[in-house]
């Protein structure tokens, strides 16, 4: 019996974007399939503009990109990818006199759902799944902050989409909120692909099977998280009194301080986490740079 390799959703090489004289991505390159993949990285690393791209909102100066199979350089290629994604930006663009349900009836016929009956079901399906089916009649300037995060994920989820971008999507929300979009978001992973940007590193290691770090417009780091936890490896340690040498150091809960950084001898060493290796690797390429 031979089994097939599924191909991966989007598979991009290369890819750069200027604006004027300011570098968004340098060379970018890889590959997402299915399972939730994290896009980690400082404010200005370019993250919205690769988001950006693949959800076919904006053309590359360069580079090779397939989404879902197809060229969304062209006409015939964004219309596919279209039809197939699902897309959340930073700023969904409500409109405060619609319902929830009107929004995401509105983004349904967008998507080419012209059947009333049966776009009107698929808009109470995904209402549903974002436990909305009570608001569904509320105006949009009524609902909170978290509630309008879920209005706008559900317009993402119309049409069952195989991918699915999330651009910041728990900004903003209290505790409570973030543990149930963690929970909504791990759940829609299952079966097909996501691309989620967040600043959160407890997210990456909560969620994610996949993790790329964005600095500079460049790729830093594409593996699982664990292995970005790793590079912190014998790096992190404790201490009674804060270490000026540190790259990062501060006082936790215990009482104690946390240091990330090259330890002293004698150190007593800890496991790191994602965020330490985060800060590792970014501290590294700024370092480069700055040489």
């Amino acid at each position: 019996m031979t089994v097939t390799a599924t191909a991966p959703a989007v598979r991009a090489s290369d890819l750069s974007m200027r604006y004027g004289r300011t570098v968004a991505l340098a060379g970018v390159t890889f590959s997402l399939t299915d399972g939730v993949t994290a896009l980690l990285g400082p404010n200005g690393a370019g993250k919205t503009t690769l988001l950006r791209i693949v959800a076919t909102a904006l053309i590359p100066d360069s580079g090779e990109l397939t989404v879902l199979g197809a060229d969304p350089r062209t006409g015939a290629g964004r219309l596919s990818v279209r039809r197939r994604m699902g897309y959340l930006p930073q700023d969904p663009g409500f409109h405060p006199g619609f319902t929830a349900f009107e929004f995401v009836d509105y983004v349904a016929i967008l998507k080419e759902l012209t059947d009333r009956r049966g776009r009107h079901e698929e808009v109470s399906r995904v209402l549903a799944a974002v436990g909305l089916q009570g608001q569904r009649g509320k105006r949009i300037r009524a609902l909170s902050g978290g509630m309008r995060q879920r209005v706008a994920l559900a317009a993402a989820l119309v049409g069952d989409p195989e991918l699915l971008i999330l651009d910041e999507p728990t900004v903003g929300l209290d505790p409570e909120q973030r543990l149930r979009f963690r929970e909504m978001i791990a759940e829609l992973g299952e079966g097909r692909t996501v691309l989620l940007s967040t600043h959160q590193t407890e997210e990456a290691m909560a969620l994610c099977q996949r993790v790329i770090v964005l600095d500079h417009g460049e790729v830093r780091f594409a593996g699982p998280p664990a292995d970005l936890a790793a590079l912190a490896a014998g790096r992190v340690w404790t201490g009674g009194t804060r270490e000026p040498r540190a790259l990062a150091s501060w006082r936790t809960g215990s009482g104690l301080y946390r240091h990330v950084g090259d330890p002293p001898p004698g150190a007593d060493l800890v496991d790191p986490t994602v965020e330490d290796g985060y800060l590792m690797l970014v501290d590294v390429a700024s370092g480069k740079e700055a040489a």
